[in-house]
């Protein structure tokens, strides 16, 4: 009986301590989110994601982004295992399905663009901003930003019509898995920002330095401006590139009621937003209170808030309002929606760990 209670003790001990060491883990930031929007108007669920169809990658997971040729084709990063984003390669899909290697980039590719030479423009996590011609072979474009901080999770990519390529870095700080990524949110800090590549002088330009967890971002259809994520923080920011507010950055959309993802543009000139999932009600929670969000990353990771499967787009306006959002509430057949690629009537929907790109017809 002593022999139990004293392995009982024992045991509680070492959990005490073994928090009380992850406590240290992290420096967060306290933030005060504002209310979640209500399930009405706009917001109100539906299942009009349901209908997807799953084109399956056949080997690994992981299309977060996906970029699409004259012919139809659609390419896409994959990782090996669900949950290790550290090798991976850029898949081909024909149109009848047939899924081939079409550069074996050997880490993670998330965002993706055709240049008009034909090059596949991509973010690759162990590399930066990437070119990959018609081949499958490599060059790197950038690989550190203009003040020389390292590019270490670049991810997404625009071009815009005169060839200038527009590019987020997430973080200079910390690598691409899932635990860095649940820090970047949880510590609320400044990191990462918004980039230009210009393929004629082949530097990187620092358009914004400093943003919560920059995520998607896509070109108006003027070039005018662009918009560009925050997923920490829930909202979008607009960037202007042309006319009297030239180089100022504001806000677009605040107050999403899930961690946006990926932005594009839509042939009609309003965008679509994807979500990697809805709104954690005990992260808002805590997100006030620095000693709530260290004692709950110190946790074991079953005991944190969970993360669901829930798919979640929304066609947005120009001016800045939402139009609509569709649903798949039980993520059966959409779990998430990292980044959306409008072809022939149909949107193409990524995802970071899953299996497949769900096909959607458009209404």
């Amino acid at each position: 009986m002593k022999k139990k209670k004293s392995l009982i003790i024992s045991i509680v001990i070492f959990i005490v301590l073994l928090i009380t060491f992850q406590l240290t883990a992290i420096t967060p930031f306290a933030w005060s989110p504002p209310k979640l929007p209500e399930n009405t108007g706009v917001y109100k669920t539906n299942e009009l994601l349901a209908t997807s169809k799953k084109i399956h990658l056949t080997m690994g997971f992981g299309p977060e982004n996906v970029a699409i040729d004259s012919l139809g084709n659609l390419y896409c990063g994959s990782h090996i295992e669900k949950e290790d984003f550290s090798i991976g390669k850029i898949l081909k899909i024909t149109p009848n399905g047939k899924v081939t290697v079409f550069s074996d980039t050997k880490s993670w590719v998330a965002g993706m663009d055709f240049d008009k030479k034909g090059n596949l423009i991509a973010c690759d996590l162990s590399r930066g901003l990437i070119s990959i011609n018609p081949n499958g072979e490599i060059t790197v474009l950038a690989a550190k930003t203009e003040e020389g901080d390292p590019i270490k999770i670049p991810n997404d990519v625009d071009i815009a019509s005169d060839g200038m390529i527009y590019f987020t870095n997430s973080s200079s700080q910390f690598d691409f898995n899932m635990d860095n990524i649940m820090q970047l949110i949880f510590e609320q800090k400044k990191d990462g920002g918004l980039y230009q590549y210009n393929p004629k002088t082949k530097k990187v330009k620092t358009l914004t330095k400093g943003n919560y967890f920059p995520n998607g971002v896509a070109i108006s259809k003027n070039d005018d401006y662009l918009l560009f994520v925050e997923t920490s923080r829930y909202r979008i920011l607009k960037h202007w590139l042309k006319g009297e507010k030239k180089g100022t950055t504001e806000i677009f959309i605040d107050n999403l009621p899930g961690f946006p993802n990926g932005i594009s543009k839509s042939k009609d000139g309003n965008f679509w937003l994807g979500f990697s999932t809805k709104r954690i009600k005990d992260l808002d929670a805590a997100h006030p209170s620095v000693f709530k969000k260290k004692l709950i990353f110190a946790l074991p990771k079953w005991m944190q808030p969970e993360i669901e499967p829930f798919g979640m787009l929304m066609k947005v306006a120009p001016e800045g309002h939402i139009l609509k959002t569709y649903y798949d509430t039980t993520g059966t057949i959409v779990p998430e929606a990292s980044a959306i690629t409008e072809y022939n009537n149909h949107l193409y929907i990524g995802g970071d760990r899953t299996a497949y790109i769900s096909k959607w017809k458009i209404e």
